[in-house]
């Protein structure tokens, strides 16, 4: 079988995208076998397809070429409604409903227009109308955005040279829980249960400082994240990180910016603060790894005491250190300001 240089590039982009349908990859490597001379039956063992199925792929793209592998209408019953009842589905969606209700359900809006809910789930399907969810956006306020942003990126795609660039914040209050009864264990067809209820046994401020060049973490656990506990932690990356200009990425919070802070700062010229915009911690890396955290080593754990918790914690962050890595980031200042800064 011959196939053009422009639909092997095609096939073998389908069959290397992550994101292709597994029926689309089998028919793009049945074709790319035969095009270079494999024996059907070999094919089809290959594939692991049936022998008819190789023979009939082959035929669909020797007749339709790339057409030929896509999936052929299915014959069934026609649409009840046309064009006019499909587009006052839509028009309706996203109109706010009359009633004291916040947005559709499919059998609210069924009612409404007359027709079936499965009809209005297909038509919210086809059009990717999805009214039940909601998502949050925030636009900031700060009068030094454009500065703060152009800042930060560029700590994280240019740092300067022979610096060290640490993501620094606090994950306040973390809560020492207890399940009430064992955990109990995965089994097939089965996910790890736990009880609703649990007791609580105190919590522990983390102060975490991820090294963006190594993604190593220095942390501290603390009983509380007042402007001297950060001022301790200041103290403890300089001892970690004793040579060298190093730039410190903070959130806008108080206890960033207490006197105290300021003096020790005024002491150690070595060390500068950078500071996010305000509403823009996501842009603080050290939030991913507060995130990876919770979700591995504490949102599914139980412990008995704030020492079980900080052992976790303490255990976690050795196993992380042992094999960090850095993030990577993508997001360029315009790209980030194009969508930060509202318009009008």
């Amino acid at each position: 079988m011959a196939i053009g240089e422009a639909e092997d590039e095609a096939l073998r982009a389908i069959v290397r995208a992550g994101t292709s349908k597994q029926r689309a990859v089998t028919r793009a490597r049945i074709v790319l076998l035969a095009a270079e001379g494999v024996a059907n039956t070999r094919i089809a063992k290959q594939v692991g397809v049936s022998l008819p199925t190789v023979l009939l792929w082959r035929s669909r793209f020797a007749e339709h070429g790339l057409d030929g592998l896509q999936d052929a209408p299915h014959p069934g019953r026609p649409r009840v409604y046309g064009p006019e009842v499909r587009e006052r589905i839509v028009a309706t969606t996203l109109k706010k409903p009359e009633e004291p209700v916040t947005h559709w359900s499919r059998a609210r809006l069924a009612k409404r227009v007359g027709v079936s809910a499965s009809t209005v789930g297909r038509v919210w399907r086809e059009k990717n109308l999805k009214p039940h969810r909601v998502e949050t956006f925030k636009y900031s306020s700060d009068p030094q955005l454009v500065e703060k942003v152009i800042d930060v990126v560029g700590l994280y795609l240019d740092p300067p040279e022979r610096a060290i660039v640490l993501s620094v914040d606090e994950k306040t209050q973390v809560q020492a829980l207890d399940r009430t009864q064992p955990m109990l264990p995965l089994r097939p067809g089965l996910p790890e249960r736990r009880t609703h209820d649990y007791q609580r046994h105190g919590t522990v401020n983390l102060f975490a400082a991820l090294d963006v060049a190594t993604g190593r973490v220095t942390h501290e656990m603390r009983e509380r994240h007042t402007g001297a506990d950060f001022l301790a932690f200041l103290k403890r990356i300089a001892r970690a990180y004793p040579k060298g200009e190093v730039h410190l990425i903070l959130d806008n919070v108080a206890s960033h910016k207490t006197p105290a802070v300021q003096a020790w700062l005024s002491r150690h010229k070595r060390f500068v603060f950078h500071f996010t915009p305000t509403s823009a911690s996501w842009m603080n890396q050290i939030e991913t790894w507060f995130g990876i955290l919770t979700r591995q080593a504490i949102r599914r754990g139980s412990f008995g005491s704030v020492a079980d918790l900080e052992r976790a914690i303490d255990a976690f962050t050795t196993a992380w250190n042992e094999n960090s890595a850095p993030f990577a980031w993508v997001k360029t200042a315009d790209q980030i300001l194009a969508k930060a800064i509202k318009k009008g």
